[in-house]
């Protein structure tokens, strides 16, 4: 993958997500298209915190990497970013952008966005939008822009049910090389948060911690992890 210069060098995918550990769960739909077709043209996906926007974006770009074509995540919520950072996109493959609604009824960025959309239409090439609303609740003031954006596929991610997001845990948990049990998940669904982003952080963190200790994942050794994180405050 390559990422235009001008982002902020903190900006890289994380390397877990992918499509394969991606669970579909209700939104099997949004994830074929995007496997299939992301680079075809504009589509955009929304919905609350936890569901997936930016898993799924980043999905695509390392797909993309795969394939060997070049592309670029953006995620607008990022501090610091300027309209400028869209410029010279329009030569990849396929651009993702996160947290729309961040930007949305900003008359430079606005325009910045036209411009990409346009530079990437006329290369056939793909745009992925994501944001936490549907698009008549978006706030885009460019006419151009709003009517750009409803030109492809819409698509609203539902998140995961706790089966899902139980086997997911577990996706994750294998592609890191840890077998997991069963009532270890079960056991951190219910003491931990439910919002996916939150439990995969803490399960990279419970990898790094098993292997300094030379543990396997238990409830025991979880729980004793899980209280001296409390008593550090970390």
């Amino acid at each position: 993958m390559r990422v235009n210069a001008q982002l902020p060098l903190g900006i890289r995918l994380r390397p877990a997500n992918t499509f394969d550990v991606f669970v579909p769960g209700a939104d099997a739909e949004a994830v074929a298209w995007l496997r299939e077709r992301a680079r075809d043209g504009v589509t955009y996906l929304w919905g609350a915190r936890g569901a997936g926007r930016t898993h799924l974006l980043q999905a695509v770009c390392h797909q993309a990497a795969a394939a060997g074509a070049r592309s670029a995540y953006v995620p607008l919520g990022e501090a610091g970013l300027v309209p400028e950072v869209l410029e010279g996109l329009e030569t990849l493959e396929v651009v993702c952008v996160d947290d729309l609604q961040c930007v949305a009824g900003h008359d430079e960025w606005e325009r910045a966005l036209f411009a990409l959309f346009n530079g990437l239409k006329a290369r056939h090439a793909g745009l992925v939008c994501c944001a936490d609303r549907p698009l008549h609740g978006l706030g885009v003031k460019l006419p151009d822009l709003a009517s750009r954006l409803a030109w492809g596929p819409v698509f609203q991610l539902h998140g995961l049910d706790d089966e899902a997001l139980a086997e997911a845990l577990q996706l994750r948990a294998s592609a890191l090389g840890l077998e997991m049990p069963d009532e270890v998940v079960r056991y951190l669904m219910r003491r931990e948060s439910r919002e996916p982003s939150a439990l995969f952080g803490l399960l990279e963190q419970l990898d790094r911690a098993s292997l300094s200790a030379q543990r396997r994942l238990t409830v025991p050794f979880v729980r004793e992890f899980l209280e001296g994180k409390g008593k550090d405050g970390r």
